[in-house]
């Protein structure tokens, strides 16, 4: 993150950290649906 470089404007030093930022959430998300597997086996119901 170049955020000391005199180009760079406000406005895309907060587009780069939301983009960051949204990056982490979506990776945060993917990582809680993995852990969300059963840990049980599901078994069949008695017919």
């Amino acid at each position: 993150m170049d955020e000391t470089d005199p180009g760079t404007t406000r406005e895309e030093r907060l587009a780069s950290k939301l983009r960051e930022n949204l990056r982490r959430r979506k990776a945060q998300a993917r990582g809680r649906l993995d852990n969300s597997a059963p840990t049980l086996p599901k078994v069949p119901p008695k017919s």
